[in-house]
């Protein structure tokens, strides 16, 4: 399936919630069309090798991370990785949500522990990288049950290979019931600590009730009222000199930033972090954040099919919008000045909507034209 070019150039005037801007939008092309399971999460490496994730959430699928080759998904690194054995928990993925490449040419591959959003298991909540040049996994740091909380959820992350020995992760945590907050993670001594725990800024606004494709979205069961979905912290992104942390909670319209120093400084408890915390105002509810070279910052936004982009003026402003933009999930910086992302149609799930799944297949893999370069702190 492929879409006609809404606009190529245009000037809006955007909802209340953002500045009114002028801005060339852009037209995406279509990467893949996949079949089968609904994928989230998707990364570019330098050398231009896609890989995208497969959360169990109970689509079944065969494998959990898999490499794009031409326009195909396969088991990555292999088949035998993708079969989880709770026996060796350690050792196999159970459900992954986010893949990220480095400019290390390493895969990190973030394994919830949580098929099925249970509480996690312990040693399968973990986060692990793979050498690309080899395919072969050289190191796994296994989460504690004092950062990984049974209501936790990990989400999304972020590298920054200059800090410390061998560099530092940011991790959100995105839980449904428990406290957000953003997991710190040494990766050569593989300690974690988390940060924000609970914080304001870390969690979901209980009031906020997204509208998508004309229609309030609520977790609806059968034979029970609607209720409200609310996720905490989920999308991550870093600025250009690695200074400053972005994130938002899915459940929100708010982006909040921080210093990356106070997160990585022990001996502020959370408390101090909050007062250090920006609130960068209102934008389009996000469930995944990108950066670029150039200081800007990508938001999706979900209730209107768009992905945005927060210039350093301040001023947000539409990179691209239209019907196939369906639930803009995670989103990837390439080298070849592509922004990647999956287009997954997640609201349209069957707990949203009585029982009744109403996702239509093939799932896209799109990008759109941004003529900017990732960050790559290394």
């Amino acid at each position: 399936m492929h879409f006609k070019p809404l606009f190529l150039a245009a000037v809006i005037s955007l909802s209340s919630s953002f500045p009114t801007v002028a801005y060339a939008r852009q037209q995406s092309e279509v990467v893949a069309e996949l079949y089968g399971a609904m994928p989230t999460g998707i990364t570019v490496a330098p050398n231009g090798r896609i890989f995208i994730n497969y959360p169990q959430w109970g689509d079944g699928s065969e494998f959990t991370v898999a490499e794009l080759i031409d326009g195909k998904a396969v088991a990555y690194p292999s088949q035998e990785m993708n079969t989880f054995n709770a026996a060796i928990p350690t050792e196999r993925f159970s459900s992954v949500q986010s893949v990220v490449a480095d400019g290390e040419n390493r895969l990190w591959v973030l394994d919830t522990g949580s098929p099925g959003f249970q509480s996690p298991i312990m040693g399968a909540a973990k986060l692990v990288a793979i050498d690309l040049t080899t395919d072969r996994v050289i190191k796994t740091i296994v989460f504690s049950s004092e950062v990984v909380l049974p209501t936790s959820y990990v989400n999304d992350l972020r590298l920054d290979l200059r800090k410390g020995a061998e560099g530092v992760a940011y991790i959100t945590d995105s839980s449904l019931s428990g406290p957000g907050g953003i997991i710190v993670v040494d990766l050569a001594s593989g300690q974690a600590s988390r940060r924000l725990s609970g914080a304001s800024s870390t969690m979901p606004d209980p009031s906020f009730v997204p509208v998508i494709e004309g229609e309030e979205l609520k977790v609806r069961l059968p034979d029970q009222e609607p209720q409200p979905w609310l996720v905490a912290s989920d999308g991550i992104a870093i600025s250009a000199d690695g200074e400053t942390l972005y994130y938002c909670a899915l459940s929100s319209r708010h982006l909040y930033s921080i210093p990356t120093a106070a997160l990585l400084n022990s001996s502020l408890s959370d408390a101090d972090l909050e007062g250090l915390v920006t609130d960068l105002g209102i934008k389009g509810p996000s469930d995944g954040l990108s950066e670029d070279t150039d200081g800007n910052i990508y938001a999706g936004d979900y209730e209107k099919n768009a992905i945005l982009r927060l210039g350093r003026d301040g001023k947000w402003e539409t990179v691209v919008e239209g019907p196939e933009v369906l639930w803009p999930d995670t989103l990837s910086m390439g080298t070849d000045g592509y922004l990647y992302f999956t287009a997954n149609q997640l609201h349209r799930q069957a707990a949203f909507h009585q029982g009744v799944d109403l996702r239509e297949q093939p799932y896209q893999v799109l990008r759109v034209k941004v003529d900017a370069r990732p960050v790559y702190l290394k």
